[in-house]
């Protein structure tokens, strides 16, 4: 069986577990981790994690980060300086976390999200460089009132999370969700 099928089973019987009302914004956060060398795989299976989140009886939705930099990017002014000089580009950056905070919020309303629905998001490769997970969740958890899946494309080893393998890693209180049988 394929990693991402495997990866696939174990959401399916996470999500199917009863929800808490109760929990933090932090603690409704799960995170599907897997090696990037995955990446084209899971985007051919996303349909098969919104089939598991419906049978388990929880409304989907599915945010896509993947063209989030270039369509924030493409109407600014100076776009063009920001491609020659990529280094001005820094002091911008909580613009484009801004940007993906209303872009997401907008889609929350326009979906109707509920309490009771998976909001997943897809593409959280494409920050790299540019943005942190842990900031871009620390701003769209609190906006879910249900769960956010987001496909993490790296490694989780003792509570730490590594985006791409690139970074260094940092805790979160996220639910990891891997291929392994033993997490």
């Amino acid at each position: 069986m394929s990693r991402v099928k495997q990866l696939v089973q174990s959401y399916g019987s996470h999500i199917a577990v009863p929800w808490r009302n109760d929990a933090a914004a932090a603690q409704r956060v799960i995170f599907c981790v897997y090696n990037e060398n995955e990446e084209l795989r899971l985007r051919a299976k996303v349909d098969e994690f919104e089939l598991a989140t419906r049978q388990a009886g929880h409304a989907w939705a599915l945010f896509d980060l993947t063209d989030s930099f270039a369509n924030w990017l493409a109407p600014q002014r100076y776009a063009k300086s920001y491609y020659e000089k990529p280094h001005l580009l820094s002091p911008l950056l909580p613009r484009y976390l801004t940007h993906i905070t209303e872009e997401f919020t907008a889609f929350l309303e326009a979906k109707q999200v509920g309490d009771d629905s998976v909001v997943a998001l897809k593409g959280v490769g494409s920050l790299f460089g540019f943005l942190k997970v842990k900031e871009v969740v620390d701003k769209l958890a609190p906006l879910v009132k249900g769960r956010l899946l987001v496909f993490f494309p790296g490694s989780y080893e003792n509570n730490n999370y590594r985006l791409l393998d690139g970074y260094d890693g940092w805790n979160y209180l996220a639910i990891p969700i891997t291929a392994d049988k033993d997490l």
